[in-house]
């Protein structure tokens, strides 16, 4: 259980450049809607043909993500078995 939290950890500052192991790209099954995770605590969400439609800073507390967008907007997510569930919506890793 320890090497577990350990791996996933916390990231807590954007803007610092830690590896973590959900740093990446995240797609909705249709591939309309991804995340890109960055290693400097920072996302971009695409949706259809917006390659940058949101923007902002994520925290990532053991399985739990918390996302504040640049214009102040703050939603959650959930990492389970591999999958991102955030706002009704189902992300899988993209490699």
């Amino acid at each position: 259980m320890a090497q577990a939290q350990q791996e996933t950890g916390t990231m807590t500052k954007p803007g610092t450049a830690r590896s973590h192991p959900y740093v990446g790209m995240w797609v909705t099954e249709d591939g309309r809607i991804r995340h890109e995770l960055l290693a400097n605590g920072r996302y971009v969400e695409a949706r259809g043909n917006r390659e940058a439609a949101y923007q902002g800073a994520y925290t990532i507390t053991g399985d739990h993500i918390d996302y504040v967008d640049d214009t102040g907007f703050t939603a959650d997510g959930d990492f389970i078995d591999g999958v991102l569930y955030h706002g009704g919506m189902v992300l899988y890793r993209r490699p």
